[in-house]
């Protein structure tokens, strides 16, 4: 099924932006009365018609507007520290929408390898992630914060700072509640510093283990998001 992405949508005639008109009439090669789905990516699916095939503002019908199957009763929230190479990163934002998150919170701190981030093209591999998985939710992103402010931000929920440490044992599949908001920290290569985990348990979180293996930073966050949403799925 061909899913398209249009922001605002609304039942009725609707018009594509360039990016997806290209796609769609340039690339895919579709002609009018062809049918296909577009996501609005705050929660519902449409019905979609093409009724002018324009490469750069086509129009499309939309009927049937539906909820999503992509809608749980908690927040799941992964805060990461950017990679070095932004294709690692891409890859986790591609993974973590195709398996389900609420929203990414980019920082960095004291071992960060990149300190800056285009928010704008991680948003992109998002928003590709969503159309491909058949998600209607298009997962929040945020702009790169200092580790120091991050960990100060509100967050109504459990919060987890995963910490290589021997100290560390309790397994975040162990401490987590089922169907409570979540928001777990995932550092960089370098792990977090022991000044990091204090300020972090100062504000609440818990430390906690991915588990025996050794991970790096994008793995340990699929990880993360992928524990929390099979714990929410177990009956």
């Amino acid at each position: 099924m061909n899913v398209f992405y249009l922001k605002n949508a609304t039942e009725g005639l609707n018009v594509f932006p360039e990016e997806e008109s290209k796609h769609c009439v340039k690339v895919l090669r579709m002609t009018e009365g062809e049918t296909f789905c577009v996501t609005d990516g705050e929660g519902f699916l449409y019905d979609a018609e093409l009724v002018e095939a324009h490469p750069k503002r086509a129009t499309v019908n939309l009927t049937n507007k539906r909820p999503g199957y992509d809608h749980w009763g908690f927040n799941l929230e992964i805060a990461i520290a950017p990679t070095k190479l932004n294709e690692r990163t891409e890859w986790f934002l591609e993974k973590a929408t195709e398996i389900g998150i609420d929203r990414v919170r980019l920082f960095t701190s004291y071992h960060s390898e990149r300190r800056a981030a285009n928010v704008e093209r991680f948003q992109k591999v998002m928003v590709a992630a969503m159309k491909q998985s058949i998600k209607s939710r298009l997962p929040k992103i945020d702009d790169i914060t200092p580790f120091d402010k991050l960990v100060k931000q509100p967050f109504e929920g459990q919060k987890f700072i995963a910490w290589i440490d021997d100290d560390v044992k309790d397994c975040l599949c162990n401490l987590y509640h089922k169907g409570e908001n979540v928001l777990v920290l995932i550092g960089p290569e370098g792990d977090f510093s022991p000044e990091e985990v204090a300020l972090a348990k100062e504000n609440g979180f818990v430390p906690c283990s991915l588990g025996d293996a050794r991970l790096r930073t994008e793995t340990a966050a699929m990880v993360a998001c992928h524990t929390i949403q099979l714990i929410n799925q177990i009956k």
